[in-house]
């Protein structure tokens, strides 16, 4: 197994989050993108804002890393019309997949038709452009039947409305990884949401991101079947070290 082949590095930290200035972020973030391009890795994911300059450091390496970035990042509130034209730039930027954040506030609230609005556009748009589309769900923001419940919705409104050569392009992803929990719980993928995006998602393929901490626990997400796994420490699981990221 080449489990680097799994791996979608990721550091979607904003400066202020990480309490550095734009100028330190810039440099993290180029220090993620080489070793992505060095590690051989399958995709970096990185905010919409610095997605042209992957590009431009991946096309000057000749590397075959992918480029992803979100889209509504964290909360999944902004309007269609915003989610679009942010997917729309990130396109235009060169980006290989669009992680939206689903509006699940709005899918707790029961507006469902808003929500399969937004996973038909989106990806709709994705597909036309030949990109990669993952929607996150936000476990830990679901109850269990929550989760169930949107995971079918999403599959079902692709299997509704895209051809059957279109499924695996398009994935439910666990989380954001910046989702605040109380009392220490899992903000992110573990087996148990894991295994219930599996069953009501398939045929769509499942993304765990936040909280694969180690090889080990990447390899059983690969084995429940997982085909990408979220991580910003994707260096050390590889290397078989335990995770030193938050995310």
């Amino acid at each position: 197994m080449n489990i680097k082949q799994y791996l979608d590095s990721t550091y979607l930290k904003t400066p202020d989050q990480a309490g550095i200035s734009v100028e330190e972020d810039l440099t993290v973030v180029m220090s993620f993108i080489q070793e992505a391009i060095h590690e051989q890795f399958k995709l970096i994911m990185i905010r919409p804002n610095h997605v042209a300059l992957a590009k431009k450091m991946i096309n000057d390496a000749k590397s075959k890393l992918t480029i992803g970035t979100v889209i509504s990042f964290p909360e999944g509130t902004n309007s269609l019309e915003e989610k679009l034209a942010e997917a729309n730039q990130a396109i235009v930027d060169g980006v290989d997949d669009l992680d939206f954040v689903c509006n699940y506030q709005a899918f707790k609230n029961g507006t469902i038709d808003l929500v399969k609005k937004e996973i038909l556009e989106g990806t709709k748009l994705g597909l036309e452009h030949h990109k990669i589309v993952k929607w996150i769900i936000e476990v830990a923001a679901l109850s269990d039947d929550q989760i169930i419940q949107l995971s079918a919705l999403i599959k079902n409104v692709v299997m509704d409305n895209f051809k059957e050569s279109s499924f695996s392009s398009v994935f439910v992803k666990s989380s954001t990884g910046f989702f605040k929990t109380q009392d220490g719980l899992p903000n992110g993928a573990t087996v148990h949401t894991i295994i219930m995006m599996l069953e009501n998602a398939s045929p769509l393929p499942v993304k765990a991101a936040g909280g694969v901490r180690t090889y080990d626990e990447a390899v059983e997400m690969i084995q429940l079947g997982v085909k990408r796994i979220g991580t910003s420490s994707a260096k050390a699981i590889a290397n078989g070290m335990e995770a030193n990221g938050a995310y």
